[in-house]
């Protein structure tokens, strides 16, 4: 069993809908987890008031807005044999490059391999929160908070789009590409929605919202090489905009059909880097310009 070194925080809905007890909203709400399971975690003293820190029993009732801390655990939490890289530190962030596989936040089977807690050990650091996300199967740069009172101007920063961000990523290029005449360029903008399964998006009619730069710059033989820059920061974007131009990124397990999910494989990651990352730093005013030096294991130097 791995038990999360911190934990988890919910607000309960402003109100009530049948749930009479905190038990029973936690069994209604994480519906995946047995009750028997919850029961168990009150009964330990894993679940407690945000504000007081007071432990949750079996008949506490149900408070409408009250936030609640738990402590998530898994029976067998997956390791993820590769190092990430700690590239930058100051006084308000933290800049790091994770690997393929490896989550930034604790989710799903993973409570504490994640790159947020690997970097809580590196630094010391506790109070230390991600300002974007990557996907599990990206691997890249991610740039982190470490101070709270300055935490808000860089999660502006992104909500403004004030942050140039670069990808790579290879494909699998149709033969209709495969003899172009580089540097070739799509601007990609439509409506993407959750699908189902839930953890896939899909393209929609409708007001755009995601909109994205893609650039093929290099080929070899039936592989390309393309530099992807998002406009917009919708989950998936830039993997379902390489489908739409014909060129899904290479060894994509979700797109264009999700394949069989497959433990311990990480022989074949998703080729997609979050390469660079570009912005003007909202509390010194320096001119921030970081850029990984990992490679993509389809397209080595």
């Amino acid at each position: 069993m791995s038990k999360a070194n911190t934990p988890s925080e919910i607000t309960l809905p402003a109100s009530d809908q049948g749930w009479r007890t905190v038990l029973a909203f936690l069994c209604a709400h994480f519906h995946r987890i047995a009750p028997q399971v919850w029961q168990q975690r009150v009964l330990d003293g894993k679940v407690y008031w945000y504000d007081s820190g007071e432990p949750i029993t079996p008949d506490t009732l149900f408070k409408p807005s009250r936030r609640v801390c738990y402590f998530r655990e898994v029976t067998i939490e997956p390791q993820i044999p590769f190092e990430h890289q700690l590239l930058y530190r100051d006084e308000h962030i933290v800049l790091a490059c994770k690997p393929h596989f490896l989550p930034v936040i604790p989710g799903g089977d993973f409570v504490n391999e994640c790159l947020l807690e690997r970097l809580k050990r590196d630094t010391g650091l506790t109070d230390l929160v991600p300002v974007h996300r990557l996907d599990n199967e990206t691997a890249g740069l991610v740039l982190f908070s470490c101070n709270p009172q300055s935490r808000a101007a860089y999660y502006q920063l992104f909500a403004e789009g004030k942050v140039e961000k670069t990808y790579q990523a290879v494909a699998e290029l149709p033969p209709a590409l495969q003899q172009a005449d580089l540097p070739m360029q799509w601007r990609v903008q439509n409506r993407i929605e959750k699908s189902e399964p839930r953890f896939l998006m899909r393209q929609w009619a409708g007001d755009v919202n995601a909109d994205s730069s893609l650039s093929l710059v290099a080929c070899r033989e039936h592989l390309g090489l393309f530099e992807l820059c998002p406009h917009t920061g919708k989950t998936h974007q830039l993997r379902l905009h390489m489908q739409q131009i014909g060129c899904p990124i290479l060894w994509d397990k979700y797109y264009p059909q999700l394949q069989p999910k497959q433990r311990g494989n990480f022989s074949q990651p998703l080729q997609l880097l979050a390469q660079r990352l570009h912005f003007t730093d909202p509390i010194s005013g320096a001119e921030h310009q970081f850029q990984s030096s990992r490679q993509l294991q389809s397209w080595p130097l």
